[in-house]
């Protein structure tokens, strides 16, 4: 490369502030993070506005975020028909004049949302320090600071009179992973309907459904269960990898094939949510031919009366996909189904196939094939028999009489 088309050195910065970034980053090293990060990441931050191209600052920043700051919430902002959905039903539920609970603030999306739908005042709640002081930022952006108030707490320590000043219109969350369950959203919904909602209250989403269906997918199994590698034998490895959480990704390289329709496990009602746990046994049905590798576990959330997100096979969007993988690829015809066992305690959902069938056949009469000789009369029979066979003959009719009558059992 030319020297007159090399980039330039970046420039250094003065003594002075490099040595006071170096101080401030040795000093946010030995900071507890007990605040969830707030004082580290205001010291790396002053760090980086002396020197900004000191490594270790960009490096512990960039670690403090990944710890704090799930990588999640990113592609989830971007995902513009789960934003669209939402917008639609919280334009449908909000009245003027509602007090709305926003669970999970997050960017503070859902709270402005509440705003422009024109409630009354918004509190949104955030456990996390780093990401409430980054949601009040993008909310006074907006002009929103005087609508919204976003309170650093979780939502169980809201206490009603100290943190609300009544108990809520709407309660509006979207606590759920990919089967719903894993973020605590039924712990935290019974909480919030039972404490810190009106009796009325409505919510956002509404109800959700967890289903499953048999899928197909020899890249799945590629991915997860690969059987060598550089010509060893993996499979003794395979046993630790039952279920396999795919990211958008990975979900679209792995095409997976319904088998079968959807079969609902669990449904849940978020207005009258409860902690309670559940088991159910389901058939799903196969309606192609082919080799089930795995059930996938989808969900569908109601938001608001015709609005609806979904994690299924068909659906788009930042949501991942849960899969969990038979222990032999097992392979069926149309009206094949598999036994599925899916239990959940609330928090986290199992699901096992128990086993895979045919279905029954249409029971038949026994037919018994009889030589037409052995049901002549047997008078006819015995008239052509000389006198020992037919001896013989009547032993064998007393012995088959003695076979076909029923046992009697008699006291003595």
């Amino acid at each position: 490369m030319p020297e007159s088309q090399r980039p330039a050195p970046a420039e250094a910065p003065p003594l002075r502030s490099a040595s006071e970034a170096e101080r401030l980053v040795q000093f946010a090293k030995s900071q507890p993070l007990a605040d969830g990060g707030l004082q580290t990441a205001q010291l790396l931050s002053r760090a980086l506005d002396l020197d900004p191209h000191h490594h270790e600052a960009q490096i512990l920043q960039e670690r403090l975020h990944q710890t704090f700051v799930p990588r999640w919430h990113f592609p989830m902002l971007a995902d513009a028909a789960r934003n669209a959905a939402y917008a639609r039903a919280i334009t449908a539920k909000v009245r003027p004049g509602d007090i709305v609970l926003d669970i999970g603030c997050g960017a503070g999306l859902t709270a402005m949302l509440a705003a422009r739908a024109g409630a009354k005042h918004v509190y949104t709640c955030e456990q996390q320090p780093l990401i409430a002081q980054a949601a009040r930022r993008v909310i006074a952006d907006n002009g929103l600071s005087d609508r919204i108030t976003v309170i650093c707490k979780w939502s169980h320590d809201i206490v009603v009179g100290v943190d609300l000043p009544e108990p809520a219109d709407v309660v509006i969350s979207e606590i759920v992973d990919t089967v719903l369950l894993g973020e605590g959203a039924l712990a935290t919904l019974t909480h919030a309907m039972s404490a810190l909602a009106k009796p009325e209250a409505r919510t956002i989403p509404e109800r959700g459904r967890l289903v499953a269906q048999p899928v197909e997918s020899n890249a799945l199994l590629d991915l997860w269960r690969p059987q060598q590698a550089e010509g060893f034998d993996l499979s003794a490895f395979h046993h630790l990898a039952r279920v396999a959480q795919l990211p958008p990704s990975d979900f679209e390289a792995c095409a997976l094939r319904p088998l079968g329709p959807t079969t609902e496990l669990f449904e849940f009602d978020f207005a009258r949510p409860n902690i309670n746990r559940a088991r159910t046994t389901a058939d799903l049905t196969c309606s192609d031919t082919g080799t089930v590798h795995a059930v996938l576990a989808s969900f569908e959330m109601e938001l608001a009366p015709g609005v609806t997100v979904a994690n299924d096979i068909d659906s788009g969007g930042h949501w991942g996909r849960t899969a969990f993988l038979l222990d032999q690829p097992t392979p069926v015809q149309p009206g094949d189904r598999a036994k599925v066992i899916a239990q959940h305690d609330a928090a986290q959902l199992s699901l096992s196939v128990r086993e895979i069938s045919a279905p029954a056949k249409e029971a038949r009469s026994p037919i018994v094939w009889m030589n037409p000789a052995w049901v002549a009369p047997a008078a006819a029979r015995q008239a052509d028999l000389p006198s020992p066979l037919i001896e013989a003959e009547a032993v064998w009719a007393r012995a088959d009489s003695a076979v076909l009558q029923p046992a009697v059992q008699s006291n003595p």
